[in-house]
């Protein structure tokens, strides 16, 4: 792997399983998480979920530069699809934080109100419209404060499908998180959506899926924090997500953006922070063995 692409590797917070979800397990403290990413020699990271760091933008700045971290942005859940919702004022309040830590990702979820994962969404035309106009008004909101806005295909959310992905490149001109499994899950073959759309990736999440436990969410058979914890996520190179080709496609097309490591996880007990910590080193790797 080319120095440029090593300069270009960020993690999450994530990956040691913290998360905004309900009941998503053990959440660790930004000090062991900072810690372990310092340890690991990782340069750059997004900021994980509203309240993991200070909420005041130049107490959040100052945190992550105490850990010589870099901000390379974050995940952001906002309703867009609903008429009664105005996703702004949400959104324009954490452009401040993004802005004061010279962040450069705004990572938007197309949430669909019910605080978790668990059940699977489509969007009727009204809404689409909606989501249409309120995703373009975010992205040009964003853009004023110098931040790609870019829209986060997610299980459980009002875009997971492959109808749904196809519709948002289709209808939308919005760029994309490229979140390897996520899409796989919704049933997107993310090497393919890179062939096609490479130009329209904006940022790219890497991790890796057990193919069979994810064929098992998308059915309905098992819920997405339980496949989580039946070890759907894996480090990369471990999994059914071609994550070599993919990297490798993306570099052809000329991509600069972060290849933020983000596998997944539900720990169990304060002491799984330690496998967590160890899948990232395993992912790094990986990357740096292409």
């Amino acid at each position: 792997m080319s120095t440029s692409i090593a300069n270009q590797l960020a993690a999450a917070p994530i990956s040691w399983g913290v998360c905004e979800a309900a009941d998503w397990g053990v959440q660790l403290s930004p000090e062991q998480v900072l810690g372990d990413m310092r340890e690991l020699g990782i340069k750059a990271t997004e900021f994980g979920p509203l309240g993991f760091l200070p909420t005041e933008p130049s107490a959040r700045a100052a945190h992550l530069e105490g850990y010589g971290m870099k901000a390379v942005g974050g995940f952001l859940p906002v309703v867009l699809h609903d008429q009664a919702v105005d996703p702004l004022p949400l959104v324009e309040a954490e452009l401040k934080a993004f802005s004061a830590a010279g962040a450069s990702v705004l990572v938007l979820a197309a949430d669909a109100g019910t605080g978790d994962y668990e059940a699977h969404h489509e969007m009727d035309e009204d809404q689409w419209v909606v989501f249409g106009r309120n995703l373009q008004a975010v992205v040009d909101l964003a853009a004023k404060a110098g931040i790609l806005a870019v829209l986060h295909p997610h299980v459980g959310t009002m875009v997971e499908s492959a109808a749904s992905v196809q519709r948002l490149l289709e209808s939308t001109a919005a760029q994309i998180c490229l979140d390897t499994g996520h899409l796989l899950v919704g049933g997107t073959n993310p090497l393919d959506l890179v062939r096609q759309h490479a130009s329209r990736v904006g940022i790219a999440h890497l991790k890796d899926v057990r193919s069979e436990i994810a064929a098992k969410v998308a059915s309905g058979e098992l819920g997405f924090v339980q496949a989580v914890k039946d070890g759907m996520f894996v480090p990369l190179g471990q999994g059914d997500c071609e994550i070599g080709q993919i990297v490798g496609l993306l570099t052809e097309a000329g991509y600069k953006g972060w290849y933020v490591m983000e596998q997944d996880a539900v720990l169990e007990a304060a002491a799984d922070g330690a496998a967590a910590k160890t899948d990232v080193r395993t992912s790094i790797d990986f990357l740096l063995g292409l």
